[in-house]
């Protein structure tokens, strides 16, 4: 709808790129073109708006088949003017030069001519074709038959129209006849994929048979293994043990030739330290018995010296000579009591040797 305003009187119309705006005045055709924006008097002007961009008009009628069957034709035609001044003088363009609005309806025309001229050659083509085939080539059989019709349309090119494409989206019959057609299907494929289970069933079946024959031949052949492993630990652990046994008997005789050479070691060197002991204990004793011999000697030698000696000593001296020995040989004496007696009586005796001596 084009763009309208007012100004002090006069109106402004502002068109769209893909509107053909056709103006009149007096008569007289003023402006003519798309995407027009120009200034005029509404009560002088005779304004048509054409739309010139690509259309689609859906439509849905239903149709009879050869067999009595009623089916729902779903379908889509699109369409353009490709000359508008044709169209505006064959339908009703005109637009209110206040408001922009079109005074008629146009596009419903042209929709109820191109719907009426597709449903006539759809009924005509599925009037010649049964129900399952219009169901399974029905489609492309209807889409070119409207086509083709409407291009064979003079009417068509006549009111400036031209027809883009047709496309069928769908050819439906009656709920109840879909359900019965459905069902034979629909127990196909039930079928199909029951005997699909049985078979997936029996497939999974032979596949757990074939593990299971899998498995026991794995334990089979696990238990003969580990048969063989024990065999082998077996022989390992006598090999071990003989090997022990071998080793240790080595061993063995080794310490006891080690034992017995050091046995004869040491009895060698016992038997070297005895004779050497009884060597040097026979040296000792003849050592010690030649010094008893010369210390024997020396004292003989001293004592006859010494009686040599006093044999011509005197006795006095001889007597002076053993109270100095006695008094070397006696214990320390820290205080004598000499009492009156006894010092008279030493005192007579030192001053009378002779007395003494006599008695």
């Amino acid at each position: 709808m084009a763009d309208i305003t007012r100004r002090f009187g006069w109106r402004h119309l502002r068109g769209a790129p893909t509107a053909h705006v056709r103006h009149h005045r007096s008569g007289r055709l003023v402006h003519d073109g798309p995407g027009l924006s120009f200034w005029y008097r509404s009560l002088t002007a005779a304004l048509s708006e054409v739309p010139v961009d690509d259309r689609e008009l859906a439509m849905t009628f239903h149709a009879r088949t050869s067999d009595f069957q009623d089916v729902a034709v779903q379908a889509t035609v699109t369409y353009r003017v490709v000359d508008p001044a044709i169209a505006a003088a064959r339908l009703d363009f005109s637009i209110d030069p206040d408001t922009g609005a079109w005074r008629g309806t146009p596009l419903e025309q042209l929709g109820s001519l191109l719907t009426e001229t597709a449903q006539q050659h759809a009924l005509d083509v599925l009037a010649r074709t049964s129900l399952a085939s219009a169901l399974v080539d029905g489609v492309a059989a209807v889409r070119e038959r409207i086509a083709g019709g409407l291009a064979a349309e003079p009417r068509l090119p006549a009111t400036g129209i031209e027809v883009v494409a047709v496309r069928v989206v769908a050819l439906r019959p009656e709920p109840e006849v879909e359900r019965a057609l459905r069902t034979p299907a629909r127990e196909q494929i039930q079928q199909d994929a029951d005997k699909a289970t049985y078979e997936r069933r029996a497939v999974a079946v032979e596949r757990e048979h074939a593990i299971a024959e899998n498995e026991l031949a794995s334990q089979i052949e696990l238990a003969r293994r580990e048969e063989q492993l024990v065999d082998q630990r077996g022989t390992n652990a006598r090999r071990e043990a003989e090997e022990h046994a071998a080793a240790d008997a080595v061993r063995a005789g080794a310490e006891a030739a080690r034992t017995v050479r050091l046995a004869e070691a040491e009895a060698t060197r016992a038997l070297r330290l005895a004779e050497a002991e009884a060597t040097r204990k026979v040296r000792l004793a003849g050592a010690e018995a030649q010094a008893e011999r010369e210390v024997g000697a020396a004292r003989a030698e001293a004592q006859a010296a010494w009686l040599r000696v006093h044999a011509d000593v005197d006795v006095s001296t001889l007597h002076a000579l053993t109270g100095t020995r006695l008094a070397e040989n006696l214990p320390r004496i820290d205080s004598v009591t000499v009492s009156p007696d006894v010092l008279t009586g030493l005192l007579a005796k030192l001053g009378n040797p002779d007395a003494g001596d006599e008695r």
